[in-house]
């Protein structure tokens, strides 16, 4: 199946510094040669450490930021296009931001940010009310929400209408900058239920950008872990939590909280040392080896320093059950990821219930009060994508109909 979406040497460049003057500036570069793929219908999730380049890549999927490279939707190079072939292109890939509060104007009724993308992509003919009711009914809110303005609404709720804008123009690619992480804990389950319903029913296609390996692991076909604009390991979720060829993927899955106190005593933990480094002045050589707890049991090999690896298939382990085209998929950039086989740190078995990180007290999440009832993880935990067919629906008050 040919890629919905590609992206080859992605480089993304800021300036900084410089003053009044503008003398001394320097150049920073947060997202550095990104190769990635995204098949038509395909979820594939996003994630590493704040600062790594994650939003960036996404916005530069969207010629929202200039970058050099290849980027190439439906065929078609994005790069080379002139402003009004892109503007008509911008029907189909569309947004939804990380902050509901700042993504909606708070001058303009619920009516209105739903009406803006049909009037600038002339969709507005006919019945304009009726659609609006549909966009609402689609994201699970009443359309007597329509005429108030968002300070009137919950986050939940100001998520949801920043979700229907983003469909209101029919897309195929969304790009969802971690959609859930600006709402109470007590209703992020349900947005991500809405979002993965939407795009069974809609056949959209996903890049989700999280920094939460038990929400992608949930939500993703497959995983992409970023670090300091590079991609350094991609593969499919249950791969990479069972066998991640990459230490900095094993660190971040060794954070994870995981349900049963039992096994919570006995698995072996990493913990990362220091914060990321500057993307102005990044390491030589591989970026991670600053902090990688590998490099340090292996004495320190030149080759981490000196290096840059590049991503490169690598087998999955023979203990890990699993067809090859899934192992196809996995790559990793590490020299040696090859000796990670018989380490037991970064690994959670496929049955092994993870817990979410934002609520590591494993308290009961409480049913969305403002949208569809979705059936939230008991105890705040998240496996892999369940059947989500017998959501019921809210009308958008609380109220489960």
């Amino acid at each position: 199946m040919s890629a919905l979406l590609e992206m080859s040497d992605v480089v993304v460049t800021f300036a900084v510094g410089g003053g009044l003057l503008r003398r001394d500036r320097s150049s920073l570069r947060a997202v550095d040669g990104v190769n990635l793929s995204i098949a038509p219908g395909e979820t594939l999730g996003l994630v590493g450490e704040s600062g790594s380049g994650k939003s960036t890549l996404g916005l530069a999927s969207l010629r929202l930021v200039t970058a050099a490279g290849s980027i190439r939707f439906e065929g078609e190079d994005i790069m080379v296009l002139d402003r009004d072939r892109m503007r008509r292109l911008r029907r189909r890939m569309q947004i939804v931001f990380q902050d509901p509060y700042g993504s909606l104007d708070p001058r303009m009724r619920l009516d209105d940010v739903l009406a803006e993308p049909l009037d600038v992509h002339d969709l507005a003919r006919g019945d304009r009310a009726g659609r609006i009711r549909q966009l609402l009914d689609l994201v699970g809110l009443r359309p007597d929400l329509a005429r108030r303005y968002p300070h009137q609404l919950s986050g939940g709720q100001r998520q949801r209408v920043a979700i229907a804008r983003a469909l209101a123009v029919e897309p195929t690619y969304l790009v969802c900058d971690e959609p859930i992480s600006a709402l109470d804990v007590s209703i992020q389950a349900q947005v991500l239920n809405l979002l993965v319903e939407l795009r069974e029913r809609l056949g959209l296609t996903y890049l989700f950008i999280g920094h939460d390996l038990a929400v992608m692991r949930y939500v993703s076909d497959r995983i992409a872990v970023m670090y300091l604009g590079r991609i350094v390991e991609v593969g499919d979720p249950d791969v990479l939590f069972r066998d991640a060829a990459h230490p900095y993927t094993r660190a971040l899955i060794s954070a994870l909280p995981i349900a049963d106190p039992a096994t919570e005593r006995q698995r072996r933990r990493v913990i990362l040392v220091g914060d990321i480094p500057s993307p102005i002045d990044p390491p030589t050589g591989c970026r991670f080896h600053t902090r990688c707890w590998l490099y340090e049991q292996l004495g320190a090999p030149e080759r981490c320093r000196t290096e840059q690896p590049e991503l490169r298939p690598v087998p999955v382990s023979s203990a890990v059950s699993t067809d090859a085209a899934t192992t196809a998929l996995r790559r990793a950039a590490c020299h040696y990821s090859e000796s990670l086989a018989s380490s037991d740190i970064g690994r959670i078995d496929a049955t092994t219930t993870v817990r979410r990180s934002h609520a590591p007290d494993g308290s009961q999440t409480q049913p969305d009060p403002d949208g569809p009832h979705a059936h939230p993880d008991p105890g705040g935990t998240l496996g892999r994508r369940r059947d989500h067919g017998n959501d019921r629906q809210s009308d958008g008050n609380g109220e489960v109909g």
